[in-house]
């Protein structure tokens, strides 16, 4: 629009195109190290600049109005090669940086016409000032809930409704950078405001929309694990309860206790003594609370949910193999544990809702092999309980559901299977055991008896 040598072209298109590639690169992710990215940045922009000016010098007119659209679309095609984000989560974030790129292309040449009689270093100059100034502004300000909405955009965002909301912002864009509106007119002032504030509102309501949706989801989060820790709790009262009640027992019938022992002394009938002694320490033992694990909050957990699967009738079979210390929060293992546990006693107790006399069973198998820890759980559930994505409805589970688990799963590198094999719901966790100096020592003393052995 302003013209010039073939020199300040190229100029212009070092300034539009590193303006561009450092915008996009602040919000993105990216796919290699950074001195990898540098280096095909660099090689892609050189190659880009050297067709861009052949083409200016052939073919002046066509350069003009057809350089900048192809120029940004292999520029597009390259950044989504170069980020490790989703593609249309990618296709967004290039939506915006066009934004950016209209600002400060339009805001450089309106300068340049509106105060400095068409200067072409006041553009150029105003160019690198505004891109600085977005570049520092995005740096500071948005980087972070950027890549905070991404990840919500990702998860909630359908494709269709993303694929719209793109080619609605691009459309803006393309209009904005329309090179055919050449007349400087108060009108056309008046078009480009309106065009960069509608085209900015679109992209400030999609952004608060989804950051909106996506906290809401970790609001939902955060209250099923407060649900969990209420259903812990009346867990751990139930117990409480059966101790208490068991204690008070127990006093009550030592009194009863010691009148038979100290008449069965009193009459010298010591073989009737010896095996009342006997019959009353069997049953001592059999009111011993079963120790399931050397972890306590493993075990207290797994007790609980034991009970409350057996007061339903459901056969539980444990094949538990932890140490105390496993080096993973008990918190986490908690969360784990009590969702997955909880989800199965549920699905055995719809099945017994449909089928009265169907018998109901639970296999829950938790083992550390090395630095991983398995997790694997087995229960009747409904024929058709439907999957969504590879993971239960919620509506299905009936219990806190499984997005904690995956949640916590994942904080450990986890990989997690669920699947619904005939009216066998069957879930599978395998996660990577942080290591300690406990860990390490007694990889150690194993690696030194492996060897004498």
């Amino acid at each position: 629009m302003l013209g010039g040598s073939v020199y300040i072209a190229i100029l212009r298109y070092v300034i539009s195109l590193t303006g561009v590639i450092v915008l996009f690169s602040i919000m993105s992710k990216p796919r290699y190290s950074r001195k990898k990215m540098i280096l095909y940045y660099s090689r892609f922009c050189v190659i880009l600049i050297i067709c861009a000016c052949i083409w200016y010098v052939t073919d002046w007119s066509s350069c003009v109005k057809m350089s900048a659209f192809v120029m940004y679309m292999c520029f597009s095609a390259f950044a989504i090669l170069m980020s490790s984000d989703p593609l249309y989560l990618s296709l967004y974030k290039l939506a915006l940086t066009f934004y950016f790129l209209a600002i400060f292309l339009i805001g450089g040449i309106e300068v340049s016409i509106i105060f400095f009689d068409r200067s072409i270093w006041a553009d150029i100059i105003t160019r690198i000032i505004l891109i600085v100034l977005i570049a520092v502004f995005i740096d500071g300000k948005i980087k972070e809930s950027i890549r905070e909405f991404g990840h919500y955009m990702e998860t909630e965002l359908d494709k269709f409704s993303m694929f719209i909301m793109i080619l609605s912002i691009l459309f803006g864009i393309g209009f904005i950078l329309n090179p055919n509106s050449i007349d400087q007119t108060p009108y056309r002032l008046f078009q480009l405001m309106m065009n960069f504030f509608l085209t900015g509102s679109l992209q400030l309501l999609v952004f608060r929309l989804y950051l909106h949706i996506g906290k809401e989801k970790e609001y939902q989060k955060e209250n099923q694990l407060m649900q969990m820790n209420h259903r812990l709790l009346e867990r751990n009262m139930e117990l409480l309860e059966e101790s208490v009640a068991r204690g008070r027992r127990i006093r009550h019938d030592a009194r009863h206790h010691n009148a038979v022992i100290a008449e069965y002394a009193r009459r010298g009938q010591n073989d009737a003594l010896l095996e009342y002694l006997k019959e009353y320490d069997r049953e001592t033992r059999e009111e011993i609370i079963q120790q399931i694990c050397a972890n306590t909050a493993v075990n207290n957990i797994l007790t609980a949910y034991t009970t409350w699967a057996q007061r339903e009738q459901i056969k539980v079979t444990l094949d538990v193999e932890i140490g105390s210390n496993l080096g993973i929060p008990n918190i986490d293992l908690v969360t784990i544990l009590a969702n997955a546990y909880e989800n199965a006693i549920y699905g055995c107790i719809e099945v017994r809702k449909q089928s009265p006399e169907q018998e109901c069973f639970i296999d829950l198998m938790l083992k550390r092999k090395h630095n991983k820890l398995v997790i694997c759980c087995n229960n009747t559930c409904k024929r058709e309980t439907e999957m969504r994505n590879g993971q239960p409805k919620l509506e299905s589970t009936g219990g806190i559901g499984v997005l904690s688990i995956i949640k916590t799963a994942e904080n450990f590198g986890g990989e997690y299977d669920f699947k619904n094999n005939d009216g066998v719901f069957i879930f599978r966790l395998i996660m990577n055991i942080p290591a300690s100096d406990e860990t390490a020592r007694e990889r150690r003393t194993n690696n030194v008896s492996d060897s004498t052995l």
